[in-house]
């Protein structure tokens, strides 16, 4: 709970004026019950109807007043809830957007979202109940038990007698609760995993008449999740009847006991009728707790799954100062870099390790050009990742400038770069916005770099030309114009080193060569790196790199690679040898 207690600490003052406001309010409502005792014992006997008037409007004002008290104070808690989980929620995009590689695997996407969605929403719901039910459930409580005995205390010793039954309820449920949620969230990470890829994937899905097979993995998952749900709600649903059936139970003995006191004339009619009303509230008030514990150990489950989160921000990649800078040229060094990713590492023994890549060593010089070529899974996009140090190498080192990456802030690295992902994403924004991504670029550079990327043409189409909003996902837009649009995106901010990933999937050949003339033309100081799957794409690159298991089995010209490289002549021939033989 740490970490709801952080989020509250800056609101402090506002809750004690809501918690003071809470605290009037309550004590109205102990004050009422021993209004309505005075008036049956002492002022109904006089058989004065004005003093009986007067007493009736005062006992109704003070319960407009203890009403009014509560609204004001329950709306204020909703405030402070509110705000307390929106701060939270900021901190925890802003956490998740600078979580390392290895970090994000960790936690993984769907578990993220749920965390900034259902815990979050948990923990805000706690953080309003304990500003209301927290306060004025045990004030009602301990003063109606207080009030109670006041009036009688041997009718109290009857009431007194249930609660060790009801503590021992809410200490055993609250024990058990907090696993039984965990397992709850844990199975919401998992229906949110499914959800996620059928939705994103339903073209798929639809395409191979999967249709079953999704709706039973689905349900499966779904099974799971209203079980663990079911085994958490039932024993949370625990105390209520439990604790109405001992309360109930002492009400029937203080009905008998009270019955024949009066009877004997030990007490007045007044006290027993104010004494069950005291008693109502004592039940609930007890039943207010009980709530309170229930959902404690919801948001406890949820606060703690989030705090895990939060905690990954202290855990940031580590600047190394101690490195010293080297020749500046050449301007990307690899040297003897070997990768395994955290998963692997766990599952593996130290001297067995699998390799994500292993013993890399290639540079390339500023404004040359690097391409990669290789089979799917060979390690291509991995360098990239080490590259922008999305992840830290496991051995060998990797120089940017004469720097190692380790010895740069990741974002003061990042805004060297440019770079386009393999599906690399459009928002449901604006092509402007689309472009510059927040950053200060003017609406001429804009249009340069669409026209670079062979893009401006299609905007300049539209009426609205930059302000032209693109679909969520780009879905008004084709595979084409999403890639040439990210690839703008990459260019935009002039970066010094320019990384496309399989960048021109969706491009023709002649849109593609246009592309990568008009980079050579206006970007020409730029250090590119492409990864592609087409040799069209990376022949008249400055340098090669052939890639096969993680490791390098080719490196150099097109010329120098046909001449040396099996691997790369196999791609060469499967891919060109046709049109060659077509053109001779």
């Amino acid at each position: 709970m740490k970490t709801i207690l952080r989020y509250m600490k800056p609101y402090r003052w506002k809750i004690a004026w809501g918690v003071s406001v809470k605290f009037l309010g309550s004590m109205g409502e102990l004050l009422i019950p021993f209004l309505l005792e005075y008036m049956v014992d002492e002022i109904v006997p006089t058989e004065s109807m004005k003093k009986v008037l007067f007493f009736g409007c005062f006992m109704v004002f003070c319960a407009i007043l203890v009403r009014q008290f509560n609204i004001y104070a329950n709306q204020w808690a909703s405030k402070i809830a509110r705000d307390c989980t929106n701060d939270l929620r900021r901190d925890l995009f802003s956490v998740t957007t600078r979580l390392t590689g290895a970090q994000f695997d960790s936690v993984t996407l769907p578990s993220l979202i749920s965390r900034m969605t259902a815990d979050s929403y948990n923990v805000q719901n706690f953080i309003g109940m304990i500003q209301r039910m927290g306060i004025r459930a045990p004030i009602l409580l301990t003063g109606g038990v207080i009030m109670a005995m006041l009036l009688d205390i041997k009718l109290s010793m009857v009431l007194l007698l249930m609660v060790p039954l009801m503590a021992g309820v809410v200490l055993f449920v609250s024990r058990h609760g907090v696993p039984l949620y965990n397992t709850v969230q844990e199975n919401v990470d998992r229906l949110t995993r499914i959800l996620r890829e059928n939705i994103t994937g339903i073209r798929v899905v639809k395409a191979l008449s999967r249709e079953k097979y999704e709706k039973d993995r689905y349900d499966r998952v779904n099974n799971d999740l209203a079980r663990s749900d079911f085994k958490a709600g039932a024993t949370m649903a625990l105390p209520n009847p439990l604790m109405n059936l001992f309360l109930n139970v002492g009400l029937v003995f203080v009905i008998l006991y009270g019955a024949h006191r009066v009877n004997d004339g030990g007490i007045k009619a007044g006290v027993i009728i104010t004494f069950l009303v005291y008693f109502n509230l004592i039940l609930g008030a007890v039943l207010g707790i009980n709530r309170i514990f229930i959902m404690y150990t919801k948001a406890g489950a949820s606060a703690n799954r989030i705090g895990s989160v939060l905690d990954l921000a202290k855990v940031r990649p580590e600047v190394l100062t101690d490195l010293p800078a080297e020749d500046p040229e050449p301007f990307i060094r690899f040297e003897h870099v070997s990768f395994s990713y955290p998963h692997l590492m766990e599952t593996a023994e130290s001297n067995d390790r699998e390799y994500a890549v292993s013993d890399i060593t290639f540079s390339v010089n500023r404004g040359e050009s690097l391409g990669i070529i290789g089979s799917t899974g060979c390690g291509k996009t991995t360098l990239v990742n080490l590259l922008m140090r999305f992840y830290d190498v496991t051995e060998g080192r990797i120089l940017v400038d004469g720097r190692d990456v380790r010895s740069y802030d990741p974002i003061e690295l990042r805004r060297r770069i440019g770079v386009v992902f393999q599906n690399d994403t459009v928002f449901a924004d604006t092509i402007r916005e689309n472009v510059t991504f927040g950053r200060d670029i003017s609406d001429q550079a804009v249009r340069d770099s669409l026209e670079d990327a062979n893009i401006l043409a299609f905007v300049d189409s539209r009426e609205e030309g930059l302000s032209y909003k693109a679909a969520k996902a780009g879905a008004n837009l084709s595979g084409g114009e999403k890639q040439r649009l990210v690839i703008a995106r990459a260019l935009a901010g002039n970066p010094e080193i320019l990384i496309l990933d399989d960048a021109s999937s969706a491009l023709d050949y002649k849109t593609d060569a246009a592309l990568r003339k008009a980079i050579r033309e206006h970007h020409g100081d730029v250090t590119g790196i492409t990864i592609a799957q087409r040799i069209s794409s990376v022949r008249n690159m400055t340098h090669i790199l052939v890639m096969e298991a993680g490791e390098i089995v080719g490196y150099g010209t097109h010329e120098e690679l046909m001449e040396s490289c099996e691997i790369y002549r196999d791609i060469y021939q499967s891919q060109m040898g046709g049109e060659e033989n077509a053109s001779a």
